[in-house]
């Protein structure tokens, strides 16, 4: 996903990324199908053993090896065959959807915003969640690429980061959000150090935002990767937040080091810039 300076590509394996962040838009409306835990890889008995049932990929022409190794991953992902089953446009949809059967921090009739949208995964499932198919609610999911439309749903093609973007996204909604949610990740280098400086960069910039857009007693939701340096960004989120928790969904692949925070119960400060906003 991207958006705002993000760059990405949406959810289909996970949300797109962002720079700041590129994003995408979601998709609407998916019912709040719940997906088993992860399974594993099918055997079927016979001769000297259990015979490996995987999907294999055979390298063909110029696919680098790690395309194949990412492309055996997507075939044989529970999470990645349960989503198009649903109709989901990614796997990431699972983790919106585990979260919030935990937490319950989506409500009917709530004023969302995603940032870094596509490819639409998380804006089925908060569609869903908050009734919009029923005229309850609004979101408003904002990319740097272009998102296929989503019912219900107002997608907007920029940058998150633009300076224009607080007031544009408050008045599309029709005054404060009472959630911002970001799946975003940035573009990855290989070194994990460097990777886990961009996102949380990533992930302050979308702090920043939800600052200047959230109602008060709303949430935040960010995608993180474990690591050292989000010491700043958590202690600014308890500081402006009533509770802060890190979160680890199943859904989430085993090998990866993403989490992600919700900080819910936001206390706006006098000095909190936007106060004129609807």
């Amino acid at each position: 996903m991207s958006g705002g300076g993000k760059t990405g590509g949406g959810k289909a394996g996970g949300k797109g990324t962002g720079s700041s962040k590129t994003g995408a838009t979601k998709a609407g409306g998916a019912g709040g199908a719940r997906v088993p835990g992860k399974q594993a890889p099918k055997t079927v008995a016979g001769g000297g053993g259990a015979r490996d049932m995987r999907v294999k990929v055979k390298k063909a022409g110029k696919l680098k090896h790690s395309s194949q190794l990412w492309l055996e991953r997507q075939l044989n992902d529970p999470y990645v065959k349960r989503a198009r089953e649903l109709g989901y446009r990614s796997r990431a949809a699972f983790k919106l959807e585990e979260m919030d059967d935990k937490y319950h921090f989506l409500k009917p009739g709530q004023k969302l915003i995603d940032l870094g949208c596509a490819p639409g995964g998380w804006c089925q499932i908060a569609a869903a969640r908050i009734g919009l198919d029923k005229g309850k609610g609004r979101i408003v999911g904002i990319d740097l690429l272009p998102v296929d439309p989503i019912p219900g749903v107002d997608l907007v093609e920029m940058d998150f980061m633009d300076e224009e973007a607080p007031a544009l996204l408050t008045q599309r909604l029709g005054g404060r959000a009472d959630g911002v949610m970001s799946d975003m990740a940035a573009n990855t280098t290989g070194h994990k150090k460097t990777d886990h400086i961009k996102i949380i960069a990533l992930a302050e910039a979308a702090l920043d935002f939800a600052h200047s857009v959230l109602a008060p007693g709303g949430f935040f939701l960010a995608k993180l990767f474990q690591g050292g340096d989000s010491a700043t960004l958590l202690g600014g989120l308890k500081r402006d937040f009533t509770t802060v928790r890190n979160i680890k969904p199943a859904s989430s692949r085993s090998d990866s080091s993403e989490l992600y925070v919700l900080a819910t119960g936001f206390r706006r400060r006098a000095e909190e810039p936007g106060e004129d906003a609807a």
